[in-house]
């Protein structure tokens, strides 16, 4: 039977060839949550029961409705999952289905690495790590038990802020399934480092991680741009834009003013103390009535890290030394979150849902790479090469710094823009955007004589 929403010309006119066609502009009707349809090699699914229970959330399914999606479905599947596609396959077709030519190189490239065994084969790295990490954490209560120095206390600290960070990638390699040889083993990866030791969600992280791919720079789709009151990296969210994600108006209002006119002056100091936010996010999302896959294993998760870390805390002599501990732990793990902004907020944005058809140029225009020696990849967890990840999420870090040089060249051969900067240089150039944003905050175009001793006092103190 013919779809009632299907006009009956599009059928009719595919009788020759014994296959059923619609237009790119009918499947765009089908893209909302109770008729969501999309297009995967030129053949049309309808998955709206399967986005109730994808593994990825129903967010990617949402942001790219009534589109083709080949390239997102590429990168963020393995071979295994063309087999699940058949039970939802509509018997449409897309009439006008076309592949552009960086495209066609990129699923070439993304065949040629599976053909390559290169998304199993995950070397020693996470061997490495977790050692390194375990070696990290004993140091850290070591010193926090056995010695009654102030200042061992506060390298304690430090080196907990470390092992967090390194904790974090792992996290990140789990939640891509990454880290372990299957998919359960991952997942119990991901709630023990995620949420036992560190105390962020992994369910909160794969809700707006993968959002974030999806949809990246978008600034009303990818929630890792949505910072107000306190950030704007671009002068659009001063018109108060709908955050798709959360579902909300992000509200420039008189306060978020304030904050972002001054936002290159606090964005370190809001980045030291950024994991409180996210441990606020993690509570926010376990007790709300959204649909959390494994919600009671993140829970329990949860409630042991905040059994450990007090009772670890709770060691050090005093109060003083116990707040300055936190402080420290924080400060240090705020170098991952500054690597992390570092890594999109000075990159190219818009507004609006991403686009299937230009999936690729997308990943290229919203990230920005670190250059780095090979000895410090540790430290950047593989995620200095941001645009490699991004357009190989399955891919396992240590053949991201191998397969660069291939990216690099694909974007030079069709155009694309390949930004790679030092720490340094990338930490600049996202001063220069707050900036930028900060000052347009401050209405300096049509300066009132209040905007006008403000911008004297910052441009000359």
């Amino acid at each position: 039977m013919v779809s009632p929403s299907i006009p009956v010309v599009e059928v009719l006119n595919s009788i020759g060839d014994g296959k059923k066609y619609i237009t790119s502009e009918e499947l765009k009707k089908h893209n909302n949550p109770s008729d969501l349809w999309i297009s995967i090699l030129g053949k049309v699914y309808n998955v709206t029961e399967w986005a109730k229970e994808h593994p990825g959330g129903d967010i990617p399914l949402l942001n790219l409705a009534g589109q083709d999606v080949t390239d997102a479905f590429i990168a963020f599947h393995p071979g295994t999952a063309w087999k699940h596609l058949d039970k939802l396959f509509t018997g449409y077709h897309l009439k006008d289905y076309q592949v552009s030519e960086v495209s066609r190189e990129y699923r070439k490239l993304a065949s040629e690495f599976a053909k390559a065994g290169m998304f199993e084969k995950k070397g020693h790295g996470v061997i490495y790590s977790l050692c390194f990490v375990s070696l990290l954490l004993s140091a850290c209560v070591y010193g926090v038990l056995y010695s009654g120095s102030f200042w061992v206390h506060m390298l304690s600290g430090a080196i907990l802020g470390l092992a967090w960070m390194q904790i974090a990638y792992l996290g990140h390699d789990a939640g891509h399934y990454q880290m372990m040889a299957t998919r359960g083993w991952n997942k119990f990866a991901g709630i023990f480092i995620g949420n036992c030791i560190t105390g962020i969600s992994i369910a909160w992280w794969k809700w707006t991680h993968n959002a974030h791919h999806i949809a990246c720079n978008s600034l009303d789709y990818d929630p890792d741009l949505q910072h107000l009151p306190m950030l704007a990296v671009s002068s659009k969210l001063f018109n108060s834009l709908t955050s798709v994600f959360y579902g909300r108006q992000l509200t420039f209002d008189p306060l978020a003013r304030f904050f972002v006119s001054y936002q290159h002056y606090s964005y370190y100091p809001i980045m030291c103390v950024a994991r409180v936010n996210l441990y606020l996010q993690t509570i926010l999302l376990l007790i709300s009535k959204r649909r959390i896959p494994d919600r009671g294993l993140n829970i329990l998760g949860t409630l042991v890290f905040w059994t450990w870390f007090p009772l670890l805390v709770s060691c050090l002599p005093n109060w003083p030394e116990r707040v300055a501990f936190v402080l420290v732990s924080f400060c240090v793990t705020g170098i991952q979150h500054v690597q992390f902004t570092l890594n999109h907020f000075a990159a190219n944005v818009y507004v609006g849902p991403p686009k299937g058809n230009d999936w690729f140029e997308k990943q290229t225009s919203g990230t920005i790479d670190i250059s780095c020696s090979s000895w410090m990849d540790w430290f950047f967890g593989g995620l200095q090469f941001q645009l490699e990840h991004h357009l190989f999420p399955r891919l396992p870090r240590c053949h991201l710094r191998s397969i660069s040089p291939i990216v690099r060249e694909l974007c030079k051969k069709h155009n694309l823009p390949y930004l790679s900067l030092s720490f340094y240089d990338a930490n600049v150039m996202t001063l220069k955007t707050l900036r930028t944003a900060a000052l347009e905050a401050r209405d300096l175009t049509n300066p009132a004589p209040q905007n006008l001793l403000w911008e004297a006092f910052n441009t000359h103190g």
